[in-house]
């Protein structure tokens, strides 16, 4: 039986007080949770080493890049990103960024991959913000075009908020496609313009979303073959989701995922999945709703 790849780094967690507005536990019960719901014994892990340099200023200005390694963020920018940058949260955003980049190296060799962080969609090319401190997909789509190893790369985002920083670092570059399925009303006040923007009014629950999701799906490889998608599978759209204002159910999360992955899989097309966000004070009902992504990951490997 095939075994589902997933990368993780215990230092994900960068070990915020409970309480925090960024809920860091849910990486570590995350982990707990694919342990002791039997997922584990179905999954082959990965351990990705921290991000070089390079390989982030490959989306980022390499000044804001320097500034985060030597844990130097300016106070302006670190109130942006929501948290001070310290060695904790540089060390966490790139083995973050670094777990998206072999994520996608496992889901070109595999067929699908998933990431336990990552989906820090706000973080732009010249700063962070919004709990985003580098954008590890934009940096992973980057480099795979770069070295060769994705002509053409998607990236869908069903987080609950707009990807404008991905949008933002992506424009211009004709091999990668940007695809947001986000709330019109939720941050960031001003959106970026992805390839493919689709905008939702407040409070739509599950048979809207995924009659919306059916149309968007085809469009999204409509005229384009990506060699790779980015999946942000943010859990932000659910009912309970402290900042997201939608309403969809748990059941609502699987039959997204679902037709995601069965998507681009029936079409032979890899997909490296990431976390995204997901906002409770309640980090195992948080950590329980991401696990639906993983359980529903394992169907199609």
């Amino acid at each position: 039986m095939p075994l589902l790849p997933i990368v993780h780094a215990p230092a994900y967690d960068a070990g915020f007080a409970p309480g925090h507005r960024f809920p860091m536990g849910k990486y570590t019960r995350l982990m707990e949770l694919i342990g002791e719901t039997g997922l584990g014994s179905a999954a082959d892990f990965h351990a990705p080493a921290p991000a070089s340099a390079e390989w982030l200023a490959l989306a980022h200005h390499r000044t804001y890049v320097d500034q985060v390694l030597g844990c130097s963020v300016p106070a302006l920018i670190e109130r942006e990103i929501g948290f001070q940058v310290d060695e904790r949260v540089s060390l966490r955003a790139r083995l973050a960024t670094a777990g998206t980049v072999m994520a996608a190296r496992l889901a070109l060799s595999e067929g699908l991959a998933c990431n336990t962080a990552g989906g820090s969609h706000h973080a732009r090319r010249a700063q962070g913000a919004g709990f985003c401190t580098f954008n590890d997909v934009a940096v992973a789509a980057h480099l795979l075009l770069a070295d060769g190893h994705a002509g053409r790369v998607l990236v869908i985002d069903l987080d609950v908020h707009q990807g404008d920083g991905t949008a933002e670092i992506c424009a211009g570059t004709a091999a990668i496609r940007t695809v947001s399925m986000h709330g019109e009303k939720n941050y960031p006040v001003r959106k970026q313009v992805s390839s493919i923007d689709v905008a939702l009014p407040d409070g739509v629950r599950d048979d809207a979303y995924l009659e919306t999701l059916d149309w968007l799906l085809p469009r999204t490889i409509e005229g384009f073959s990506p060699d790779l998608v980015f999946y942000n599978a943010g859990v932000d759209p659910h009912e309970s989701d402290r900042l997201g204002r939608l309403s969809l159910s748990d059941e609502g999360l699987r039959r997204r995922d679902r037709r995601v992955f069965s998507f681009f899989r029936e079409r032979g097309i890899p997909v490296a999945s990431v976390l995204g966000g997901g906002y409770s004070h309640d980090i195992d009902a948080l950590a329980r709703r991401h696990l639906i992504t993983f359980e529903t990951a394992s169907q199609f490997i």
